[in-house]
């Protein structure tokens, strides 16, 4: 099971919409749900919430949550509803979430992540696996996250994906937690050289593939198992295009955005028939041009006309047409 290369987990954007048009421009990396708290998985709408296409695999479910038993409950639907891995959400810093008594804030009760870790992984076959931070508000990290990892390793869990920033959970919001805290991705090397049977992936302020392959192998002796990446691969997807060949070594023609963008007109007109709105599939198609001549024509078109026009796909082929018209222009 590989981790090489992993899209974050993002609240309010990956979907299965947003999953399966990754998975489009990347075969091989591993895909991560929307955080969803334990309680909506249970009491919730199933097809709603865990659905998805089988293109998506590898596809984790990410969880959220402090009872042991609705964790190990909420578990068990998800290996039952077809996911590879279920990911424990201890990094999430949003007060909403403190509230709830979840996210990063359980770091400070090391004996409750315990419980929960060993609850979860006796109810269910597949692994669980943990998304944490270096550490929270004052504690010092280099003391904070080695017994957490210690700790959790006890309970058996062996993957790690470490956010490589404190999470401030007094004073700091979700997004600037996201760029303030300093990254230290010298003490997530050094965990991996204290434990290097564990999978670590380091996550947190990389930008590209590129950054976090060079980031993976920058040390020998301190080779990290993967990289996670989440707001660079939503602003930009296009950038997962080289994700197969730098981190799995697979040559292949590059599908073009042109081409990827028409792909998913099958995909459209089979959702939108079902009663799912055009805009709901599209806006996460939005950044496909980015850093590209018209990229901006290309937002507002489909973002405007996919809301006025809900349940037409013709939308999408007719944005791609003003792009090549704009790129044929250029050239």
């Amino acid at each position: 099971m590989s981790y090489k290369f992993c899209v974050a987990p993002m609240i309010d954007y990956t979907d299965k919409h947003c999953r399966y048009f990754l998975r489009k421009i990347t075969k091989r990396s591993r895909l991560y749900s929307e955080m969803m708290v334990a309680d909506a998985i249970i009491n919730g709408n199933r097809d709603f919430f865990l659905s998805h296409d089988l293109s998506e695999h590898p596809l984790a479910l990410q969880i959220a949550g402090s009872d042991p038993k609705k964790l190990a409950e909420a578990a068990y639907i998800g290996e039952s509803q077809g996911f590879d891995e279920i990911n424990f959400n201890l990094g999430c810093p949003s007060r909403r979430v403190q509230e709830g008594n979840f996210g990063a804030c359980l770091m400070n009760n090391i004996r409750l992540v315990q419980d929960c870790v060993a609850s979860m992984k006796n109810r269910i076959n597949i692994p669980v696996t943990v998304k944490c931070r270096i550490g929270v508000d004052e504690n010092n990290p280099y003391e904070v996250l080695p017994k957490f990892v210690e700790s959790l390793t006890e309970s058996g869990i062996t993957t790690f994906i470490i956010h490589a920033r404190k999470a401030i959970l007094n004073g700091l919001d979700p997004r600037q937690n996201r760029e303030i805290p300093p990254l230290d991705y010298d003490l997530v090397r050094l965990i991996k050289r204290k434990w290097p049977n564990l999978n670590i992936i380091l996550n947190g302020g990389i930008k590209s593939p590129d950054q976090g392959f060079k980031e993976m192998n920058l040390i020998r002796g301190s080779e990290l198992d993967g990289v996670m990446l989440g707001r660079a691969v939503y602003i930009d997807p296009y950038i997962l295009s080289d994700v197969d060949r730098i981190f799995f070594e697979e040559n292949y023609t590059q599908i073009s955005r042109f081409d990827l963008a028409l792909s998913m007109i099958p995909y459209l007109e089979e959702n939108v028939k079902n009663g799912v709105p055009l805009n709901i599939m599209t806006r996460h198609m939005l950044g496909l041009f980015h850093g590209q001549r018209g990229a901006k024509s290309w937002r507002v078109y489909l973002s405007q006309e996919s809301i006025t026009r809900k349940d037409d796909p013709r939308v999408l082929e007719e944005a791609v047409k003003i792009m090549k018209n704009i790129h044929k222009e250029a050239a």
